[in-house]
């Protein structure tokens, strides 16, 4: 099977169950206004952070736009805590990816890997909390996060109706929600494919299934600037290389929640103290979910379940429909700031 086919066949897999969790993003955007998730993480103290996490989980925000949505909860009074909980749970999981993990790696992942999510998140927020001294918020305008994600500050207006709000829910779901996961959900859906066909399934074997094989997914992971969707198939082709399922989920930890954006703002805004022990309760916890995990699938005896695509021109006219819809939506990224420039070009032209 050529690199072209697997990759479009990994889409076909895919598209559905993106499709369901953008949808469900874009309504979630609708049912929880910003400015309720402020006022319940500005109170301190450990519940704070367990409405960090809880609140974070859920939210249709990528692992750049989750930026300026926690630099905005914790100018609003927001302990340090609650935040570095928020900036945890929220790209580490999340509908969309909950979703797409069920598709791609099955029910046991789809569990799993939310459960670690809030574990990580509440455990790095109560570690900043308890090792970082509590400063007040200086009120600020916002400059930081510019890039990849446009400003997620904005409240979400009271729509007149629910059918203009499920409106607005599609188009946030399908517009801002792919705009800014685009990118990095084919570079992750890419690199599977490049894994898949290229490394041989013996390959990972040589690190082991303990603690090495997690070390060296934690430094695979770290720097990484990958969604928690897009870093998904790249589990699942590391599974299909040989990887332990606890060592994909390191992987699936670590790679949303440490990228070098992140670490940056952390750093700047909440200070070096709360980053190292922001680190260490994600890296910590990850790699103790990982030990668990295997622990678990050799217990039970539970079967891998991962869905490679190996189908060929046997998926059904629907799944394909999906799969052209979902790349139309992925292309219209990229094709509509083209179109754009050229036409700012030729309006010049035009009148001289």
């Amino acid at each position: 099977m050529n690199l072209l086919t697997l990759f479009w066949n990994l889409v076909i897999e895919s598209a559905p169950w993106l499709l369901i969790g953008y949808l469900l993003a874009g309504i979630i955007k609708q049912v929880i206004p910003s400015s309720w998730v402020e006022k319940q993480l500005s109170p301190p103290g450990f519940s704070s952070i367990l409405k960090g996490a809880f609140i974070g989980a859920p939210l249709p925000l990528c692992s750049c736009g989750v930026i300026p949505t926690a630099l905005a909860i914790r100018k609003a009074g927001a302990s340090k805590g609650a935040t570095s909980a928020f900036l945890v749970a929220t790209p580490e999981t999340g509908v969309d990816s909950i979703s797409f993990s069920y598709a791609v790696l099955g029910p046991i992942f789809a569990l799993v890997r939310p459960i670690g999510a809030l574990i990580s998140a509440i455990i790095a927020g109560v570690l900043v909390s308890s090792f970082d001294v509590e400063e007040p918020v200086v009120e600020e305008t916002d400059e930081s996060c510019s890039g990849c994600c446009s400003s997620k500050k904005q409240e979400a207006e009271q729509l007149p109706s629910l059918g203009l709000r499920f409106i607005a829910a599609i188009k946030y779901g399908y517009g801002r929600m792919i705009s800014d996961t685009a990118k990095w959900l084919v570079i992750g859906l890419v690199a599977a494919t490049i894994i898949t066909a290229v490394v041989p399934q013996s390959f990972f074997l040589l690190w082991g299934d303990g603690v090495v094989a997690m070390l060296i997914m934690v430094i695979v992971g770290l720097p990484m600037y990958i969604c928690a969707t897009a870093s998904t198939p790249v589990a699942a082709s590391l599974l299909f290389a040989g990887i332990s399922p606890g060592a994909a989920l390191v992987f699936m930890l670590t790679g949303p929640a440490t990228n070098i954006a992140t670490m940056g703002v952390i750093k700047e805004q909440l200070g070096m103290r709360s980053l190292l022990a922001y680190l260490a309760g994600v890296i910590g916890t990850a790699i103790i979910c990982g030990l668990i995990l295997n622990e678990l699938y050799q217990l039970f005896a539970w079967p891998l379940q991962i869905t490679m695509a190996e189908h060929g021109d046997g998926y059904p006219l629907w799944r394909q429909f999906a799969a052209i819809f979902l790349a139309g939506l992925v292309a219209k990224v990229w094709l509509q700031p083209m179109l754009a420039r050229y036409r700012s070009a030729s309006v010049p032209a035009e009148q001289t």
